[in-house]
């Protein structure tokens, strides 16, 4: 079972702006990355971006996995394998669903329905994968147990995965040694939520595959510390478009804090709080899009653009995220209350 919304992702698909395709991508890159050098993937390698956690992953096949990006709580069940390495009581089928892979009994993971761990479980988000098995019901030996995130666990065949909520942040990612080994799509395999590219959002019942793992490096990091929780303040580099809003925008922008909006998603993080006053009327011709761009439409409320944004746009960008901010943008969550504060060297343009 994915949580409120699941997708495949790895860095994306740079390179086709004039052709109107976003770069898509892991929108917590860092996080992803990390995963993946936890298990000895490439660090672009596809794998499982959980927005507001919340999944149960069953594994046909034994499989090291790593769970990083908002911290979630992290369960893990023994289960018993099926006999074809498929889901329990399905035939080989010819297609597998929403992959469109043939069905070969290939190592993959299956999303299911099932009971997901609380925030409360003993041991539940602590480092380290080697689990806390003693706390839990049952003690050692025990079928069930909490393990950390940023750290490589391993899943036995038939095992199960369960991916709680996060109190913090708001994307989780899950790496598989091997990578998900979904279809290329212009040399990606991310969900793009705005040009419809790459796999469709996971659901109950998605199987998906799983690649090769004898080429892989050993795995040689037993964990990793946990990063930051989300930011309060973002520091950002005004214009291109600065000159299209009032003397003092950017000082109104600086000024005070904003609200993340319940409308934001992988194309931008909406706000709400003070709005920027233009000093010009009309719209701009559409130009150049980057990651990052606080685009503010006539409504004055600024919108972050993360990684499935648009290329091109009409609106003025009044400011840009310094690029080690971004991964922090993409965790705030809906509620969060976040300031911008001008870079090094740019308090001359207020």
């Amino acid at each position: 079972m994915p949580g409120p919304y699941a997708t495949v992702q790895d860095l994306g698909r740079p390179g086709y702006g004039h052709l109107g395709v976003p770069r898509s991508g892991a929108a917590d890159a860092p996080s992803l990355r990390l995963a993946n050098r936890l298990v000895g993937n490439p660090e672009g390698a596809a794998g499982i971006e959980l927005t507001f956690g919340g999944a149960c992953l069953r594994f046909t096949s034994g499989a090291w996995a790593a769970v990083t990006g908002a911290p979630c709580p992290v369960e893990l069940r023994a289960g018993e394998p099926s006999a074809t390495g498929l889901r329990a009581g399905e035939p080989p089928a010819t297609e597998l669903p929403s992959t469109g892979l043939p069905s070969t009994g290939l190592p993959s993971i299956e999303l299911r329905a099932g009971e997901l761990p609380s925030a409360g479980l003993p041991g539940a988000g602590l480092p380290g994968g080697a689990g806390r098995e003693d706390l839990l019901p049952g003690g050692p030996g025990s079928r069930v147990r909490a393990v950390g995130p940023y750290a490589p666990v391993w899943v036995p065949a038939g095992g199960e995965l369960r991916v709680g909520t996060p109190p913090t942040g708001l994307r989780t990612y899950v790496a598989v040694r091997g990578g998900v080994d979904t279809p290329l799509v212009m040399g990606s395999r991310s969900t793009d939520s705005l040009s419809g590219l790459g796999p469709p959002p996971l659901r109950p019942g998605t199987l998906l595959p799983v690649g090769p793992t004898g080429a892989l490096s050993p795995i040689t990091v037993d964990a990793a510390p946990p990063t930051a929780p989300p930011p309060e303040v973002l520091r950002i580099l005004p214009g291109p478009r600065d000159d299209w809003f009032v003397p003092g925008a950017l000082a109104a922008l600086c000024a005070g804090p904003y609200q993340v909006s319940q409308d934001s998603n992988r194309v931008g993080v909406r706000l709400d709080g003070a709005r920027l006053e233009r000093a010009r009327d009309g719209e701009l011709p559409s130009e150049g899009m980057v990651a990052g761009a606080l685009q503010v439409p006539p409504d004055g409320l600024p919108i972050v653009f993360l990684a499935d944004h648009p290329p091109t746009g009409g609106y003025p960008v009044i400011a840009v995220l310094v690029s080690a901010d971004l991964a922090g943008a993409a965790q705030l969550r809906p509620g969060d209350r976040v300031r911008f504060r001008l870079g090094r060297g740019a308090a001359t343009s207020l």
